[in-house]
């Protein structure tokens, strides 16, 4: 028997009229070669107005690239409506993600970033700026490594770039078996899934009241399609990973993490910031965890519009502990 409503579906639908009002129509992208990219870019102008008013200033072009979990509208939802007024904004699914694939075998990061920027080139986007979430943010640093000429500034959200294969083995992360990550992170029951938002939030909701056909209909809507792609992509991030062969990103770069981030540890920010040197600034905010855009929304958005809308960047210290509020 079918289901009749779905309450993931119903707010799925929600976030779309959301994204619609803000400016942003649903595209697809065949790129030629197997894949096909969903992306939300800018509304085009209609061709015929009258008395049209002088064209205002050109905005810049902003990325938006979500991590693992809900496909795009779900993880930027809360940010579309503040950028939108700034950029021009551009908020692409992910290869296997909302109603993005491919046909073709390659699972790492770097194969993500060419498909985007092949989206961002089919919508005549030749300079941009960016904020990649976790997994987004590894196939950021790798758009600003391959594309220096197009990628202007960089913002990294709790993304474990800096990670090495060896840090499994280490103790690094709260889960040191790489399978067990994978069936945490691709989540296929309510369990798994409460287990989840339990490593994403620093203080998690007593998910225990959750009925499970709640947590059923999230991962029916979201986790359940191309669940071992999706489970490849987290297996090919540490394979032969080394700090000694990430390349130095130029871009002027903010880093942003949690303090008590339970995915990717905290230490994983110092690294990365001590990697990029002085073209980094680390802000770390206190009392959230690995979600923290989803626990403090308004002092990430902070963070964002300081360094991608004022163009702010320290000098003199390059860290910053942000208090913000609860």
């Amino acid at each position: 028997m079918s289901r009749c409503f779905s309450f993931t579906e119903s707010k799925n639908g929600c976030y779309r009229s959301s994204f619609t009002k803000s400016g942003l129509r649903s595209t697809i992208t065949d790129l030629k070669d197997g894949t096909v990219m969903h992306c939300w870019v800018p509304k085009t102008h209609k061709e015929s107005e009258p008395e049209p008013e002088p064209e205002p200033e050109p905005k810049p072009n902003l990325l938006l690239i979500h991590g693992l979990g809900a496909n795009a509208l779900w993880q930027w939802a809360d940010v579309i409506r503040h950028v939108t007024p700034y950029f021009n904004v551009y908020v692409p699914d992910l290869v296997f993600f909302g109603d993005s694939f491919t046909t073709r075998p390659e699972r790492s990061e770097s194969f993500q970033a060419e498909c985007v920027m092949r989206v961002m080139e089919a919508n005549s986007v030749r300079k941009l700026s960016l904020v990649g979430l976790s997994y987004g943010g590894f196939v950021g640093y790798s758009m600003a490594a391959q594309f220096k000429e197009a990628v202007e500034r960089v913002v990294l959200c709790c993304a474990g770039v800096c990670m090495e294969d060896k840090d499994l083995r280490n103790g690094v992360f709260r889960v040191s078996d790489l399978e067990e990550a994978v069936r945490i992170l691709v989540p296929q029951t309510p369990e798994k899934l409460k287990e989840l938002m339990g490593y994403t939030l620093f203080r998690p909701r007593p998910f225990g009241f959750i009925p499970s056909c709640l947590l059923t209909d999230f991962i029916d809507a979201m986790c359940a399609e191309y669940v071992e792609e999706k489970r490849d992509l987290i297996r090919a991030i540490p394979k032969d990973r080394k700090l000694e062969n990430l390349p130095k990103i130029s871009q002027p770069t903010l880093i942003i993490w949690g303090d008590h981030d339970r995915i990717f540890p905290l230490e994983l920010g110092h690294r990365l910031k001590t990697h990029l040197g002085d073209n980094a600034q680390l802000v770390v905010i206190k009392n959230v965890g690995h979600a923290f855009s989803v626990e403090k929304p308004k002092e990430f958005y902070k963070h964002l519009k300081s360094f991608l809308v004022d163009l702010q960047f320290p000098t003199k210290s390059n860290e910053s502990t942000s208090q913000g509020s609860k």
